[in-house]
């Protein structure tokens, strides 16, 4: 029997999910096609992946690099196209079946709601999405019957952990963290870590953005954020572990107390790929996971103290509201900085904390309050930062 090939948009082809997305697709061109590939700076790696997968529609955010896109692609039937509106526009298209969301921060939102409203299967890798706006998401994903399918690695593992287990209660969200290069520093040590130490992740290859995210364990702050959203559970039902082999990507413990857990090796193209092709399984050329190499599987509390962004988190979605928007802006800028020296590994915790302090709560955002949430949180943390 003849499978229909999936038409994928891919919103951050040239990121690290949307590189690994391209070669899942490579590996099954009977089953998946790269539709249109989207990217927001880097020009020359799109023109190289659309001459490629030659997709229907380009996109390029930045409308600066229009014309060096579309003059390289000029010999090719190619749509090219450019700026946010445009991306926003492309994924409603008919002929799309999934759109994988996998643009870096809070740039994925307005595609996003786009394509739910749109009616599309949502890949989503853009945490930020529902840690920004998770009512709004879910309740137009409710609206429109507009499936999301996690493609971050715990949350897939979650989603699978949960696969025909009906109406069974989740008693808590057991969410592993690696715990990153910097758990056992102490704090005087976290004072002096530099970006190339933070960007050099011990078990996954991932953008630097989410990179130094996880290395502060703000990205499992996002994560929790994320699963309440898509799982339907309070924050104090999810409790976070740190796995420093990363083998186990996440568990489900039910009210009998049982637990239910998704192992595999720590590649985002496992994730991806079961995204693309659910419900049904595809071979992978990814090795399996082998038990008599493990010598252990360790758990550890997280450190609180010594990493608070976890427990702004937590605050954030606690307050709800508008306050995980600001969290987020404040955290985008810290990182930001950091990357480019500005600021020390441990004065980005500070500033996110002082900056959710002065900016402006809003109990019951619209998309609009979100937006201009977003923007006065960055004017507040530019003031405060050095």
């Amino acid at each position: 029997m003849e499978v229909k090939k999936r038409n994928i948009a891919i919103l951050g082809s040239t990121g690290s999910i949307g590189r690994q997305a391209l070669e899942v697709i490579a590996t099954y061109p009977d089953r998946f096609e790269a539709y249109a590939l989207v990217a927001n700076n880097r020009v020359e790696l799109l023109i190289e992946q659309a001459r490629q997968f030659l997709p229907e529609v380009v996109v390029i955010a930045n409308e600066s690099k229009y014309s060096l896109l579309k003059e390289a692609l000029s010999d090719l039937p190619i749509k090219v196209w450019c700026g946010s509106r445009a991306i926003e526009e492309m994924v409603q298209d008919e002929e799309i079946d999934m759109v994988l969301t996998a643009m870096v921060g809070f740039s994925g939102l307005k595609p996003t709601i786009s394509a739910i409203a749109a009616g599309k299967t949502i890949a989503l890798a853009n945490k930020e999405t529902l840690v920004v706006a998770g009512e709004l998401i879910t309740s137009l994903a409710l609206e429109k019957r507009s499936a999301v399918l996690p493609v971050d690695s715990e949350h897939s593992a979650i989603f699978q952990c949960l696969n025909g287990e009906g109406d069974n209660r989740i008693d808590k969200i057991l969410l592993t963290a690696s715990g990153g290069p910097f758990r056992s520093y102490t704090r005087e040590q976290l004072k002096g870590v530099t970006p190339a130490q933070a960007l050099a992740h011990p078990n996954w290859n991932m953008g630097a953005k989410v990179t130094i995210d996880s290395s502060t364990l703000m990205n499992k702050g996002f994560e929790m954020i994320e699963a309440k959203w898509l799982f339907g559970v309070e924050p104090s039902q999810i409790e976070v572990l740190i796995h420093p082999q990363s083998i186990i990507h996440s568990m489900v413990q039910f009210e009998d107390h049982s637990v239910m857990a998704q192992m595999g090796q720590p590649d985002m193209r496992m994730p991806i790929q079961y995204a693309f092709s659910y419900p049904e399984r595809l071979r992978s050329d990814i090795p399996p996971v082998d038990f008599f190499a493990l010598s252990q599987l360790t758990f550890e509390r997280p450190d609180r103290e010594r990493f608070p962004n976890l427990t702004y988190a937590y605050d954030a979605i606690g307050a709800g509201g508008n306050m995980p928007c600001i969290l987020n802006a404040a955290n985008e800028m810290a990182v930001e900085l950091f990357l480019k020296e500005r600021i020390g590994y441990t004065e980005m915790s500070y500033l996110i904390a002082q900056t959710m302090q002065k900016a402006s709560f809003v109990q019951s955002p619209t998309l609009d309050d979100y937006l201009q949430s977003d923007a006065e949180t960055r004017a507040i943390f530019s003031e405060l930062a050095p």
